[in-house]
């Protein structure tokens, strides 16, 4: 099997992680229970968006992906740079997709008690998000935590879940559904994603920049494809700051179109097949004149 067997690396030669299974299923299943029961429990709510419904599944995969495939056992044994690329699957694609898929009622569910909201709107208060995040970030990379986790599978799990957990913080100022815990202005998004881009390109130059081998567990894997492990450290720095830094340049570049747009709108005044829509969503059926 030449194209199973490369390098080294027998890509049929994967573990099926039953914990990673599980989670997601439970994670999938609470969703579809949510948004097809619950949601006919809570006065006030529209019609599921198929397209949510899809965000969220794809935000499910993308875990599952990461976590339950082969990629996982190539960042548990093998690869640093394949390990980084795994954590850029967590933070900056799941993440997102997770936060969007998820409608507004039912964060308004989850979070009703005064309490709750109450925690809620300080941890997704924009610093503290972005503090917390960026703080997970680092700890979860230093040397020690990385040998740890890379040891212990289910601290590996624990970290994994932290560093989600506190993405979907991060990216809460920019993709909040809730009124009442709204996201950043367009300008505000902006340079919160423009200062998230700067601070773990820091961690990825030391990493990249290096010339010693940082983490010990991956200066004794097993090499596979003729990667060195200093080789190996530079790719997941590269990744880590040219990969990252184009995902959130984009959410910039969308920022700022949607800016741009309200902006340009405000400026020529609202058309009248506006005018019609918001009438019509009002119940106020407009006739045109034959």
């Amino acid at each position: 099997m030449p194209l199973l067997h490369i390098g080294g690396y027998e890509w049929l030669d994967w573990h099926f992680h039953a914990d990673v299974a599980l989670l997601v299923l439970l994670l999938e299943g609470a969703y579809l229970y949510a948004v097809t029961h619950i949601r006919q429990r809570v006065a006030d709510v529209g019609r599921i968006k198929r397209s949510q419904v899809i965000t969220f599944s794809l935000g499910v995969l993308v875990l599952y992906i990461g976590a339950g495939t082969p990629i996982h056992d190539l960042s548990e044994r093998y690869l640093l740079s394949v390990h980084m690329f795994q954590h850029l699957l967590f933070t900056l694609v799941a993440a997102p997709l997770l936060l969007a898929g998820t409608p507004a009622w039912l964060w308004q569910a989850l979070l009703r008690g005064p309490r709750t909201m109450k925690i809620a709107r300080v941890l997704t208060y924009p610093l503290l998000a972005f503090a917390l995040f960026n703080a997970t970030l680092l700890l979860t990379h230093l040397p020690p935590t990385v040998d740890l986790s890379l040891r212990h599978h289910f601290f590996h799990l624990f970290v994994h879940v932290v560093l989600v957990a506190t993405a979907l913080l991060m990216w809460w100022p920019i993709l909040s559904p809730m009124p009442e815990l709204p996201p950043l202005s367009s300008p505000g998004q902006m340079a919160y994603l423009f200062l998230q881009s700067l601070l773990p390109a820091v961690m990825a130059s030391f990493i990249t920049f290096s010339d010693t081998v940082v983490y010990s567990f991956y200066a004794q894997a097993p090499r596979i494809w003729g990667i060195s492990p200093l080789a190996d450290q530079q790719i997941a720095g590269g990744l880590m700051k040219l990969l990252g830094s184009v995902i959130l340049w984009l959410f910039i570049a969308v920022a700022f179109f949607k800016w741009y747009g309200r902006e340009e709108a405000e400026a020529r005044g609202p058309r009248w097949s506006e005018v019609e829509e918001e009438l019509d969503r009002l119940g106020l059926k407009t006739h045109r004149q034959p």
